[in-house]
C-alpha cells in the first residue's frame, strides 16, 4: 500500500491490510514510515514548531524594524519568563510576544492571562535593569503570524 503525504513523498507499507500503528496517536503520523515511535513524532513536531516560531519572530522583527523601531533584545529572559522581542521606539520600550498559528484568531487565543502577567513582570524587570531613568514608557504588543505569513500587531494588549 502506498500513501502520499503533504510533502509529496510516498511511503510503501508492507501490505494493504497493514496500517501504520502510529496513526491512532496523531493525524500526521500515518505518513511516517514504520519504526517511528510516538515520541519520535512528538520530537519532530516540537522541532518544527520551534523553528516555525523562530521564523515568525524573524518576520515580526523585520516588520518592526521597517516601521522605524530598533531592536534592543531578542528572547530576553527576566523574572517572569522570556520576552520574544524588545524594541525601542524613541520614547521607551515595546515588549512583543509573537504567536504563530493557522489563523490570527487562533494565535491570539494562545496568549493566556498568566503569560501576559509574566511578560509584564519581565518587562518591569528589564526596565529596572536597562531603562535610563525612573520613568520610561513601555507597552506590550501581541504580534500574530498566520499560516500564510501575514503579520497582525495588536498594540498595547495589557490595556484590554
Amino acid at each position: 500500500m502506498s500513501t502520499g503525504c503533504r510533502a509529496g513523498i510516498s511511503i510503501n507499507w508492507p501490505s494493504a491490510s497493514t496500517a501504520n500503528p502510529l496513526s491512532t496517536h496523531c493525524p500526521y503520523t500515518r505518513h511516517m514510515p514504520s519504526g517511528f515511535s510516538p515520541s519520535d513524532t512528538r520530537a519532530l513536531q516540537g522541532a518544527t514548531s520551534y523553528h516555525d516560531g523562530l521564523a515568525a519572530e524573524d518576520a515580526v522583527e523585520r516588520h518592526y524594524l521597517h516601521q522605524g523601531y530598533t531592536l534592543a533584545e531578542r528572547r530576553w529572559r527576566g523574572q517572569g519568563g522570556e520576552i520574544d522581542l524588545i524594541l525601542r521606539d524613541g520614547r521607551g520600550f515595546v515588549f512583543v510576544e509573537v504567536k504563530k498559528a493557522r489563523t490570527h484568531a487562533r494565535a491570539a487565543e494562545r496568549l493566556s492571562s498568566r503569560q501576559l502577567q509574566r511578560i509584564c513582570a519581565s518587562g518591569e524587570d528589564y526596565c529596572g535593569q536597562k531603562a535610563p531613568g525612573r520613568f520610561v514608557d513601555m507597552r506590550i504588543d501581541l504580534a500574530t503570524v498566520d499560516a500564510t505569513g501575514q503579520i497582525n500587531v495588536l498594540p498595547n494588549i495589557s490595556q484590554y
